[in-house]
Order: C-alpha cells, then sequence, then structure tokens
C-alpha cells in the first residue's frame, strides 16, 4: 500500500456504513463480557465469591486482547501456516499500515469494507468471551495464578484453531459447515472446555456445594439483559456489512430467545410449581446460544422452533441428567455444559435442518441450504463439525491444564483456607462495604484490640464501648428479658 493510501481518510473500497455498523457490534459484544458476565456472574455467586468471579472476567479481557494483536489473530484469521489447514500463521498486527489497510481474511478469500484494525477489535471480542464463558465454569475455586497462565494458553492453542478452522478459511470452511456467528466456534468450545477444565480443577468446597445461594439476583438479571440486547451484536456484525441479512439475524436472535425463556419458564412452573428468575436466564441464554449458528441462515419459523428446542432439551439436560450422580462429579458452576456445549451442538444441528438457500446466499455463501432446502448433507457436515470442536476441546484443554499443574507446578485449584474466606482471602477486598464506615469485616473496627490480645476472635467483640446509637446484641436481648417480666 502506498503512502497516499494510507493517508486517505476515504479510500475506494471503504464503506462508512459497514464500518460504523462493525464498530457498533464490536462494542456491543464487549459489553457483554464488561459488564454483561462480570455481574452476571457476580451475582449468581455466593457473597464471598462476587470480586473473584467479577475480576476473572476483567483479566481474561485484558489479557485475550494482548495476545490477540501481537500472536493470536493472525492465527485465527491469517494465511493458513503450511499444509495443515487448521490453524493460521502466528504474528503481530500493530503496525500503522496494517491496521489502516483494508480488512482481508486471506485463506477465506474474503475482503469487508472497512479497515484491519475494525476487524482485529471485532474478532478479539469473540475470542475474549469465549474464554470467559468457559471460565463460569470453574467459579468459585479456581486458583487466579492459574487462571492468568490459562487463558493465554487456551487462546493460542484451542480457539485460534476453531476460529481458523470454521471461520477463517480452514478444512471446515471448505467442507461446508455452517456457523453463522459461533454456536461452534464459541460455544461449543466453551462448553466442552469449561466442563474439562471443571474436572482438572476439581470441585468448591463440599458445604459451598451444598449451599451456593446467589447474592444477588437482580444484579444476575441486569447482567442477563445487557448479554442478550447485545446480541444483537454478536449475531448481527457477522456478515461483515450492515447488510440485509444483518437485520435477519437481529430479529431470530431476539424472536429464538423469547422463544427458549418462555418454554423454560413453562417447563419450571409444570414440574417445581414456581416460574425460577434464573431458570428463566439459563432458558435464555439456550436461546442465545442455539440460535447463534443459524441467525441469519433461518426463517422466522425456523427461529421460533429452534427457540423452543433451546428452551427444553437443555432443560431437560440440566434437570434430569445433570441430576444423576456420573454428571454430579464435574463441578460445573454455571451449567455451561448445559447452556453452551449442549445448546450450541444442538443449534449447529438445527442450522443443518432449516438453513435456507436464500440465507445463505444473503450471508454471501453458494451453499444449498440445509435439509429442509433438500440438502440432507447438511446435517451430516453439520454433526462432523460439532465432532471436530469437542475433540478438540477435551484433547487441548486437558493438555493445557495437566501442563499448568504438572509441568509449570502451579496449582489449580486455591488452598483449603482461601476456600474457606474467599475473596478477603484471595484479593484482600470484599464485595459490599457492610459495616459503618465502610470496613470489611466487623471486627476491623477492634483490629487494636485482637492485636494486642484484650479479644480473642472467639470473644464477643461488644464487651467493649458501642458506638451512640447501636445496641449491642447483649443490651437488646437484656431488653427483652426485662419486657417479658
Amino acid at each position: 500500500m502506498s503512502a497516499s493510501d494510507l493517508t486517505n481518510p476515504n479510500p475506494a473500497w471503504l464503506d462508512k456504513g459497514d464500518q460504523a455498523w462493525q464498530l457498533t457490534a464490536g462494542t456491543l459484544v464487549a459489553l457483554q463480557s464488561i459488564p454483561g458476565l462480570a455481574i452476571l456472574y457476580a451475582g449468581f455467586v455466593k457473597k464471598k465469591w462476587a470480586i473473584n468471579s467479577a475480576f476473572m472476567v476483567f483479566y481474561a479481557f485484558a489479557a485475550t486482547l494482548i495476545c490477540w494483536v501481537i500472536w493470536a489473530y493472525k492465527m485465527g484469521f491469517g494465511e493458513q501456516w503450511g499444509a495443515f489447514p487448521l490453524v493460521g500463521t502466528p504474528g503481530p498486527v500493530l503496525t500503522m499500515q496494517q491496521n489502516l489497510a483494508r480488512a482481508t481474511l486471506p485463506a477465506a478469500n474474503l475482503s469487508p469494507n472497512y479497515n484491519l484494525s475494525t476487524m482485529v477489535y471485532f474478532q478479539f471480542v469473540f475470542a475474549a468471551i469465549t474464554v470467559i464463558i468457559l471460565g463460569g465454569s470453574l467459579l468459585g475455586r479456581m486458583n487466579f495464578v492459574a487462571w492468568m497462565v490459562f487463558v493465554p494458553l487456551w487462546i493460542t492453542f484451542s480457539y485460534t484453531v476453531g476460529a481458523f478452522s470454521v471461520w477463517g478459511g480452514g478444512f471446515l470452511t471448505q467442507m461446508g459447515v455452517l456457523d453463522y456467528s459461533g454456536g461452534y466456534v464459541i460455544h461449543l468450545s466453551s462448553g466442552t472446555a469449561g466442563f474439562v477444565a471443571a474436572y482438572w480443577v476439581g470441585p468448591r468446597l463440599q458445604k459451598d456445594k451444598d449451599s451456593f445461594y446467589p447474592n444477588n439476583i437482580l444484579l444476575m438479571l441486569v447482567g442477563a439483559g445487557i448479554l442478550w440486547v447485545c446480541w444483537n451484536g454478536f449475531n448481527g456484525g457477522d456478515p461483515y456489512a450492515a447488510s440485509p441479512d444483518a437485520g435477519v439475524a437481529v430479529l431470530n436472535t431476539n424472536i429464538c430467545t423469547a422463544m427458549s425463556l418462555l418454554v423454560w419458564t413453562i417447563l419450571d412452573f409444570i414440574f417445581f410449581k414456581k416460574p425460577s428468575v434464573i431458570g428463566a436466564v439459563q432458558g435464555e441464554i439456550t436461546g442465545l446460544v442455539a440460535i447463534t449458528p443459524a441467525a441469519g441462515f433461518v426463517t422466522g419459523w425456523g427461529a421460533i422452533v429452534i427457540g423452543a428446542c433451546s428452551g427444553s432439551i437443555p432443560w431437560i439436560s440440566m434437570n434430569i441428567l445433570g441430576r444423576m450422580e456420573w454428571m454430579k462429579k464435574v463441578d460445573d458452576v454455571m451449567g455451561t455444559v448445559h447452556t453452551h456445549m449442549v445448546a450450541g451442538a444442538l443449534g449447529g444441528f438445527l442450522t443443518g435442518l432449516f438453513a435456507t438457500v436464500e440465507g445463505c446466499a444473503a450471508f454471501g455463501l453458494t451453499n444449498p441450504g440445509g435439509a429442509i432446502d433438500g440438502n440432507g448433507k447438511q446435517v451430516w457436515l453439520q454433526i462432523v463439525g460439532a465432532l471436530f470442536i469437542i475433540g478438540l476441546n477435551l484433547f487441548m484443554t486437558s493438555v493445557i491444564c495437566l501442563f499448568i499443574q504438572y509441568v509449570l507446578r502451579i496449582p489449580l485449584r486455591m488452598k483449603e483456607e482461601h476456600l474457606l474466606v474467599g475473596d478477603d482471602a484471595v484479593h484482600g477486598e470484599e464485595a459490599y462495604a457492610l459495616f459503618f464506615e465502610g470496613e470489611r469485616s466487623h471486627l476491623s473496627l477492634h483490629g487494636t484490640a485482637l492485636e494486642s490480645g484484650q479479644i480473642t476472635e472467639g470473644q464477643s467483640i461488644f464487651t467493649h464501648p458501642i458506638p451512640s446509637g447501636h445496641d449491642s446484641p447483649a443490651d437488646a436481648s437484656a431488653k427483652d428479658d426485662t419486657k417479658a417480666d
């Protein structure tokens, strides 16, 4: 590219509408991670794990971006690395000449009408949310240092392979496997990898498993709402253009999600006699996941059918299979194996059934649609794609976990004393300032007395003067006894 092309604010290939929509879509996907999943996780877990869970999200978002621009973007979307069509050649995308130039996906033979830095950012937010979804399986016990190492390794050796194989021009692209926006690359991979990593990390404390009440369901609903609305960018951005098919993908995303939430809620009401809010969130997520590989390929009727399936089949998986002893041996905190692995595989399979010739053409493919248009072969292609992604993540996630544990000698699971205390032990912070001037604990009001030995941790702190306006438990009890007399 010449110097004049680099300094031209309006190159001939630039479509400002596509550029604006792609940056908007990327920002919406970023919001799904921070703050969306950060506060969804923080609200879902026990209070003592709220900070740790949210910070796992923020760390993964930041670490993925640095890996992405230095080597991982080109592994997922660059030139094929050698003769094996599984991954691109690693390398940085940080020069001005690269970033101002027109975006290209060379192995996939695609050239959108905007510059490379826009494409790099858009693909980054998908990579980040994938490992963040995976992390939902590991909440409440993973050693944070191990998580710091796990994220770049998994992005490098697992995510990039799936992305290149399905989207970047690899062998699944060449076979004709359909994945509109990440049902396989993102959801099936994160659901599988999360379940495998949860096995290797080990479970939470038994008392945490037995009693793990969400500390803030309203906060969880805020995160779920951000996730739903911002999915418009998740699916609407994947035509790489502000095209008619982007609008179809957005509408189908919302139709399917609404249907899935309703079906899940009805099933909860029928079998448990109460419409569960947390269940509704699970139904929302499975709808979002299942429509993702199909979003712009299917009709509105197809989206309704997919929503009915995603609200029922993962419900059966979570509430029947998930209660069996062999499933309980793996401590998958957010149920990612059900909401993402099962729903992702289901959505990919249904894409093979309901993809239309018109939808594929509007997306820029010459694919003859799915079984509904007479192309039954597409169903088998979808199954092959799913099996590859599952196998890749079973193997690679296990290798990464074992490498961290036995080669780097970093424990995957927290120390027992940290598991007992939670955020305060791990980060020196707590989620909520509930005591007087914002101290993390009522004991901190009497830290000097504790340190000097005037009182012990087992002794009532209220043997010391109480600030004006506050009765001690002993005083209150005495008053109650007086009233009783």
